[in-house]
């Protein structure tokens, strides 16, 4: 699976019963098609597997334009959005209690999954926003509608509310890796999240 990290939408997703780096070519070049990605526009960050590293996947990234980047050795959340994707896609009340019966069986249910996932699944790190939503461009509009909605509520039973409605302003700027700098705090020197 390949996952736009801003708005969390799995962009390209292909089964199969082994991997190679001839299979992630085939899925990069598919998600730069599907999503009209022209060259230089896109970061592909992913582990450090045999098939991301490969010859032949690392020569498509080149004639696609696709700058590779990879997680550093030893760093468990090194990418927490795919980590995140996966615990979704493995906890899921229909993902089947044992294997899957065959190949086709496989790819039926990620079809499934991945168009739960983009199309009715409301992101808790994309402000409770579909990533089909947030992808398209229709997250503006929703969330001025969803503040609307709160602050009409709160208007018209005031008692119910101890303070500020909830934030829905759009989430602006996704990471991948936050960056820790050290600010000075009073006397004290604290980590601080870029």
């Amino acid at each position: 699976m390949m996952m736009d990290i801003y708005s969390r939408k799995v962009v390209a997703w292909q089964v199969h019963d082994s991997e190679s780096d001839e299979l992630a070519a085939d899925l990069i070049t598919e998600a730069c098609f599907l999503e009209r990605i022209e060259k230089k526009q896109i970061v592909l960050h992913s582990d450090n597997g045999s098939p991301m590293k490969g010859a032949t996947m690392l020569a498509k990234l080149q004639e696609l334009g696709v700058t590779p980047s990879f997680s550093r050795p030893s760093v468990s959340d090194d990418n927490p959005y795919s980590e995140s994707l996966f615990h979704t896609f493995k906890y899921r009340p229909e993902y089947p209690e044992h294997p899957f019966v065959d190949l086709a069986d496989a790819r039926s249910w990620t079809e499934a999954f991945v168009d739960w996932y983009n199309n009715r699944h409301l992101h808790s790190g994309a402000c409770f926003i579909t990533p089909a939503d947030r992808h398209s461009g229709k997250e503006r509009d929703i969330l001025l509608n969803r503040h609307r909605v709160y602050q009409e509520a709160r208007r018209m039973r005031p008692e119910r509310w101890g303070g500020d409605t909830r934030n829905w302003e759009p989430v602006e700027k996704v990471v991948l890796n936050r960056t820790k700098r050290k600010k000075e705090h009073g006397d004290a020197v604290v980590d601080v999240a870029a």
